[in-house]
């Protein structure tokens, strides 16, 4: 006997080995929604055999983990219609991804957008064909027999690098085989739509030494009803895209001759950066951080101690030749190394701690090309970087801190609806990649869990994510496009203090290593522009608009009137645009609100004869006339409060 407990249920006993589908169908909870399943927490098929005791939990489209097998399949039937027209394609790797899937094809003929069209039309008869999906292993050389059969050399080659006793599994619908760690869904006939997107470019392995594919990417759902939603959501994307959005209102631009991935701040967006690094600097400055400005490139003798050099130097831009100069440099990618000089500026006592370092630091990466996106990814950057070096007993009440900080910045930016946490740790099955020990790691991270349980938060676990030195939560967030990507982020560090022989005198006389919080209060300013600029579509809250004001005077006599209300809203310090333009006030009006200037002052006779301003609010329409202190006062509130 063996008992089954499903989500939210008693446990089931059985006496004979069953398959999720059978079991989950005796207790009447599965239907054409169930995809797959979770059986104590790993994904699998709902014809995944039982023989003992399990958690399980069926899995639907509303699941992350269901749509992902879902588009998991999708990618196959994509790969059989390419095999169907064009049999001497050569097929490499179609995963799923968070927005759908792609499969990456080597083929002499060009996948145009009516070739593409023709592949769509492929794949759903190959819906309508209600194919079962089944599952068969194979023996190291019987699968590369197979693969070399039907003529795949790129499986071949998977198979070939794939480790000694691994399981080598395969997935037949119909004449199609695919080499497959799957699941996949019971059969084709669920993908009820389906749309192929485009098709790009890829390395084979992402190498650029390796030959060039073409990559068809898709999308697919259990209905189509959600492929018409989603379609339409990807069409609000288009419009709010920050690379596209931010262009076209000139808050920023890329030049070929400049470079990728290092972009031109105009002054618009130079602007808004400037506003929220002052709002940055003097909230840390109230949290009691201290303010530090060091250096954009060092030694590399500075990196070797940290261990980046080591770590990390593939993604570093380097200044000179190690076997040629005497001295060789690299521009920054973090400031850890050197805000670090400031504690071992002279000797600190138990009394120093926790010393919190705050900067506003420009940062250097040598990304790939083919991640560069806008100001989501670039090579130049600059972050709100710090780090509070503490005694350990210490520890939670510092982290905490810094969460707080976090959920500040992202409530008042309006972004914190839009985050997600992950709870980022070391793999020790990659163990090159850290440094420390197993109990360094295990005290490290099991503070952190304490931690964030203490503080109640909801987050997802990323094995092999954390940072060389030490675990972190990072706060995701995703793009209108759905791509995630890391937003802000707080490390715990026990390592690094050693290398570079951080020491403090403990109330007891002690010298003492002290811990290290590395952290961003809002992460990197270009990221979070390019988030801001697709949350509000380009119309950003009035405290951070380029300009908040335009004025607009109906005709040449009111622009004496309109001058000098323009001055007292500068003193004020409001941020305006004087339309003294020879144009009708309706295309004056259109003018502001294509810029997406949060109030309109029209000015007429009446206005100027009673000294007052007729104000047009781009949220809420005509809200009538007020005498200039009244809207002053108004304007000097919402700027104030930093109202959204």
């Amino acid at each position: 006997m063996f008992k089954i407990k499903f989500d939210g249920m008693e446990a089931v006993e059985f006496d004979v080995p069953i398959t999720v589908y059978e079991a989950a169908k005796s207790k009447e909870l599965t239907d054409r929604s169930s995809l797959a399943a979770l059986v104590n927490g790993n994904v699998t098929a709902l014809s995944y055999e039982l023989s003992e005791d399990a958690d399980v939990k069926i899995l639907t489209f509303a699941d992350a983990e269901g749509k992902h097998v879902f588009w998991h399949t999708a990618s196959h039937i994509l790969a059989q219609a390419v095999k169907r027209l064009y049999p001497a394609a050569k097929l490499t790797i179609g995963p799923a991804i968070e927005t759908g899937f792609y499969y990456d094809i080597d083929s002499e003929v060009a996948f145009t957008p009516d070739i593409l069209s023709n592949i769509e039309a492929e794949m759903q008869k190959i819906v309508k064909e209600n194919l079962l999906i089944e599952r068969f292993t194979l023996s190291r050389d019987e699968a590369i027999k197979l693969m070399s059969e039907k003529d795949e050399p790129y499986k071949v080659q998977l198979i070939e690098e794939l480790p000694e006793g691994e399981e080598i599994s395969f997935y037949r619908q119909g004449e199609f085989t695919d080499l497959c760690a799957g699941p996949h869904i019971f059969s084709t006939g669920a993908v009820k739509a389906l749309k192929l997107i485009q098709c790009t470019g890829a390395y084979w392995k992402g190498d650029q030494a390796n030959k060039q594919l073409q990559r068809i990417y898709g999308v697919a759902f259990p209905a189509k009803d959600m492929l018409k939603e989603h379609l339409a959501q990807v069409e609000e994307a288009k419009k709010r895209d920050h690379n596209k959005l931010g262009r076209e209102l000139e808050i920023f631009t890329t030049v070929d001759s400049i470079g990728q991935g290092l972009p031109i701040m105009l002054p618009k967006g130079a602007r808004i950066i400037q506003l929220l690094q002052r709002w940055i600097e003097d909230e840390e400055q109230k949290r009691g951080y201290l303010l530090t400005k060091t250096p954009l490139m060092a030694k590399s003798d500075l990196y070797k101690i940290s261990g980046h050099w080591g770590h990390y130097k593939d993604g570093m831009f380097v200044l000179g030749d190690e076997e040629k100069d005497k001295e060789v440099f690299a521009l920054r990618p973090m400031t850890c190394p050197f805000q670090y000089q400031v504690f071992l500026n002279r000797q600190r006592s138990y009394r120093d701690l926790p010393m919190r370092l705050g900067e506003t630091s420009t940062l250097f990466r040598n990304e790939d090309s083919g991640e560069m996106h806008g100001l989501i990814r670039v090579r130049q950057f600059t972050i709100s970087e710090g780090h509070l070096i503490l005694r350990p007993e210490q520890l939670e009440e510092e982290f905490r801190g810094c969460v707080e900080l976090a959920k500040y910045t992202l409530d008042t930016l309006g972004l914190s609806e839009d985050v997600s946490y992950r709870f980022s740790q070391w793999d020790p099955d990659n163990r090159d990649k850290y440094e420390g020990t197993d109990e360094q790691w295990a005290e490290a991270q099991g503070a952190m869990k304490k931690i964030l349980d203490n503080l109640g938060i909801n987050y997802a676990i990323g094995i092999g994510e954390a940072a060389f030195y030490g675990p972190k939560l990072d706060i995701q967030i995703k793009n209108v496009h759905g791509k995630e990507d890391t937003l802000i982020t707080i490390q715990i560090d026990q390592l690094l203090a050693e290398r570079f022989g951080m020491e403090y005198i403990d109330v007891d006389g002690q010298k003492r290593r002290p811990y290290i919080i590395h952290r961003t209060s809002v992460g990197c300013y270009e990221r979070t522009l390019a988030l801001l600029i697709e949350k509000y579509a380009g119309a950003f809250p009035t405290w951070l608009a380029p300009t908040q004001i335009a004025i607009l005077p109906i005709g040449f006599d009111q622009h004496e009137y309109a001058e000098a209300l323009n001055a007292k809203l500068e003193a004020a310090g409001i941020r305006t645009f004087l339309d003294e333009r020879n144009e009708k006030i309706g295309y004056k009006i259109r003018s502001a609100q294509l810029e997406k200037i949060p109030y309109m002052l029209v000015i007429g006779d009446n206005e100027k004869n009673a000294g007052t301003v007729a104000v047009r609010s781009r949220k809420e329409g005509d809200l009538g006339v007020m005498s200039q202190d009244e809207f002053i006062g108004k304007i000097l509130c919402e700027i104030a409060t930093k109202a959204r």
